[in-house]
């Protein structure tokens, strides 16, 4: 399962645009090519490994045929010795005599070694006193050992006749009578590890003669360990047989172990510099191959000073390299498994990698000769997850700030918004934002590879696109409960300050002033991500870039959308439905809308970005010509011949277009706002063509129609039903005639007039 999952990552990186699917081809030969190269490659390795272990099956079976012969030699001398013992007249008598001999001789032997015992344990302790005194040199080093040797083999040849004695009585006070033995070899076990620990310091400041002694004491032990296997082995397997040769059973009887405790002290030695060298690297992972510099300094003085103090057969060069290899892979593998490691930390190992083979091949050895690989040969999934460390790094930042971000709008606390340099509301995260990205886009660049930083810049381009389509989900979720009839309008205004903030977030992205060297968020997040990636990927993001400016100025327009229709659905929503009703004639309900408008305008034209404020007004003009054409569906709305409909269109139009004529003279908008009236006024046309279906006669009806169809395209045959139905004078045949001249009328389709929304 994890295969197919590394199979489909690879697909997915190596077909990452659709223009990648032309190289399926030259994907499919080269892959072709690779596996038929690989399938040589087993073929051969299988035919070595067939060989191999066919010759180690011959060697096994030769090796049993040898031991059989040995088998059947002891055998023979066995017979041969037996049958010896009848050819010798009085030979039991001979042989018993013999044996008392050589058991009075060995008890006396056994006699003086005991008394002389506690004399010589003594002198030891002596001189191990004196190199207490010296314990870099220990002069007195083999001395101790070789008189230690003798003691131990003494206890062990004393127990062993005790253990084989009828009577066992005496073996408890004989096992304390050597107890002091135990506490001068523990003694004398504590100097020898201080010489292992401190070997390669005594290279270092030049100590040979302590290095060779060391080293005869513990080759001395080895071969030892060596006789006392070998007996213990053939004790095992041909015990009666073993216990006719007396020089069988003399001699060490237990595996003392030194060399392997030698071993050891190698890795003790170098586990607290690995430790060491941890908690540097935690605090500074760039400073890896600094912090390092012990290890290679390690095998270096091993290389240079020890291998020729040293038994040849040891190979101690190799055994220290093998030795450090295993603890330097099992300390990278124990951070590269580590879930928490942070991207820094993660690019640090991978770029050691190379760094160690190229300081190992400096100290004599390939790559090939040191297993296991370092990192596991796992560099390509390692990037992989340094990339995804960095990309898990973006989403949790971005979740983060969204649901901070979130909370403060949901709940809409005072002092949650900021003010940026020029007064504009801002939201506070946003700057937050832009800077996390600008420090993981340096965490990829640090890789130093394009497949990396282009990884982390799709999940960055995901990021920020996720966050445009929330925060407009958000903002829609938000003003559906105060668009709502009866609907609890506390809150509102700070509402409505979000939205300006959330819009102004928007413009501050893509606002660039190349005359005040002033650029967006957005056009300096491209000048980092440009130098990172491959050109093919930069037409790509440039693509991307432009799918988020386009959804930045998306976002801040619904905002303002947003915005305006709340101020029509609670502000304006029982002034709107008196239009064209009876009421409609005799109150200035287009003063009162004008003017809510010019206090809203007064109210945040200070902290609402002056493009934004532009959009504002044009929002507000085209929101206001939506719902009075939409007002015709009124309940009530009803236009009589006699009554003065068509003044009251003239005063209601002339009103709006005083105030939006107005706002560029005005002084506190003054160089603010820029919106071309001429615009407003050309839009507001079509309420002249709205009033023309009123007041035409009946006849006439069918050509007013024509005419307003082929100026608006996208007219709305639901409205112009609305519209003739509001006449007082309203038949069917006069919808009819429209409905056919509609059938009848071409128009070609062109941009969207006001009347698209005009439902």
């Amino acid at each position: 399962m994890a295969g197919d999952e590394s199979t489909v990552v690879d697909l997915a990186d190596l077909l990452r645009h659709p223009e990648d699917l032309d190289r399926i081809p030259f994907l499919k030969s080269e892959f072709t090519r690779k596996k038929a190269a690989i399938d040589g490659q087993l073929r051969a390795g299988l035919q070595d490994q067939l060989q191999i272990t066919q010759s180690g099956m011959n060697s096994i079976s030769d090796g049993q045929r040898t031991v059989n012969q040995i088998k059947e030699e002891m055998i023979k001398i066995d017979k041969l010795c037996a049958e010896s013992q009848n050819m010798i007249r009085d030979f039991p008598n001979i042989n018993l005599l013999s044996q008392v001999h050589r058991n009075f001789t060995q008890v006396e032997a056994m006699k003086a070694n005991i008394e002389s015992f506690d004399g010589r344990l003594k002198d030891l302790e002596h001189l191990l006193r004196e190199d207490d005194q010296d314990i870099e040199s220990q002069p007195n080093i083999l001395s101790i050992h070789y008189g230690l040797t003798q003691l131990r083999d003494i206890r062990d040849d004393a127990m062993d006749q005790i253990k084989r004695a009828s009577d066992a009585s005496l073996e408890s006070h004989l096992q304390d009578y050597f107890t002091r033995l135990d506490d001068v070899i523990e003694w004398f076990d504590d100097h020898l590890g201080t010489a292992c620990m401190n070997l390669i310091p005594l290279v270092q400041a030049g100590n040979q003669g302590m290095v060779v002694r060391l080293a005869l004491i513990i080759e001395e032990e080895e071969k030892s360990d060596k006789k006392v296997q070998a007996l213990q082995d053939a004790q095992r397997e041909y015990k009666d047989l073993a216990s006719r040769f007396k020089s069988m059973t003399s001699g060490p009887k237990q595996l003392r172990g030194y060399k392997e405790k030698f071993l050891k002290t190698i890795e003790a030695r170098a586990e607290p510099n690995f430790e060491k060298a941890e908690g540097r690297f935690l605090e500074e992972p760039e400073k890896l191959p600094k912090i390092m510099a012990w290890y290679f300094n390690d095998l270096n003085a091993v290389k240079l000073g020890m291998v020729s103090l040293m038994p040849k057969k040891w190979n101690v060069f190799k055994t220290y390299t093998d030795i450090y290899h295993r603890m330097m892979h099992d300390w990278l593998v124990k951070h590269i498994d580590n879930p928490e490691l942070s991207p820094p930390h993660m690019l640090s190992i991978i770029d050691w990698s190379e760094k160690y083979y190229a300081k190992m091949t400096k100290l004599g050895w390939d790559q090939k000769d040191l297993h296991p690989h370092v990192l596991d040969a796992r560099e390509t999934e390692l990037i992989r997850e340094y990339r995804q460390l960095i990309v898990k790094s973006v989403d949790e930042w971005m979740d983060r700030m969204f649901a901070a971000d979130k909370r403060s709008f949901i709940e809409r606390k005072p002092d949650t918004l900021d003010n940026n340099e020029h007064g504009y509301f801002r939201t506070k995260t946003l700057g937050d934002m832009w800077r996390m990205l600008k420090e993981q886009t340096a965490v990829a660049g640090e890789s130093g590879r394009t497949d990396v930083a282009e990884g982390v810049f799709d999940a960055m381009f995901r990021a920020l696109k996720s966050r445009q389509s929330m925060w407009q989900k958000m903002v829609d979720d938000e003003s559906i409960k105060f668009k709502q009839p009866n609907a609890d309008q506390e809150g509102m205004q700070v509402f409505q300050d979000w939205l300006i903030a959330i819009a102004n977030d928007q413009i501050a992205c893509i606002d660039d002033n190349e005359d005040a060297g002033q650029l967006g968020y957005l056009t300096r997040f491209q000048q980092d991500l440009e130098p990172l990636v491959t050109p093919k990927y930069m037409a790509h993001a440039l693509t991307e870039l432009d799918t988020l400016r386009d959804g930045f100025v998306d976002l801040g327009t619904h905002c303002i959308t947003t915005f305006v229709s709340l101020i029509f659905k609670v502000d304006f929503r029982s002034t709107v439905a008196d239009f064209f009703t009876s009421k409609w004639y005799n109150e200035y309900a287009m003063k009162r809308i004008t003017s809510t408008f010019d206090d809203y305008i007064g109210d945040y034209s200070k902290v609402l970005h002056q493009s934004l404020l532009d959009i504002l007004i044009e929002e507000l003009a085209d929101e206001l010509l939506v719902h009075y054409l939409s007002s015709v569906r009124n309940k009530g709305a009803k236009f009589r011949r006699s009554d003065p409909f068509t003044e009251k269109f003239k005063d209601d139009v002339l009103t709006a277009f005083e105030f939006f004529q107005n706002l560029n003279t005005r002084a506190d908008l003054a160089n603010v706002v820029t919106v071309d009236f001429a615009i407003i006024k050309q839009k507001w046309r079509v309420v002249d063509k709205m009033v023309r279906l009123l007041e035409a006669d009946k006849a006439a009806v069918v050509m007013v129609y024509e005419d307003f169809k082929r100026e608006y395209w996208d007219l709305q045959m639901n409205w112009v039903e609305a519209v003739l139905r509001s006449r007082d004078d309203f038949d069917r045949s006069m919808l009819s005639g429209v409905k056919a001249k509609a059938g009848e009328v071409y128009v070609e389709r062109g941009l969207e007039t006001i009347m698209s929304k005009v439902k």
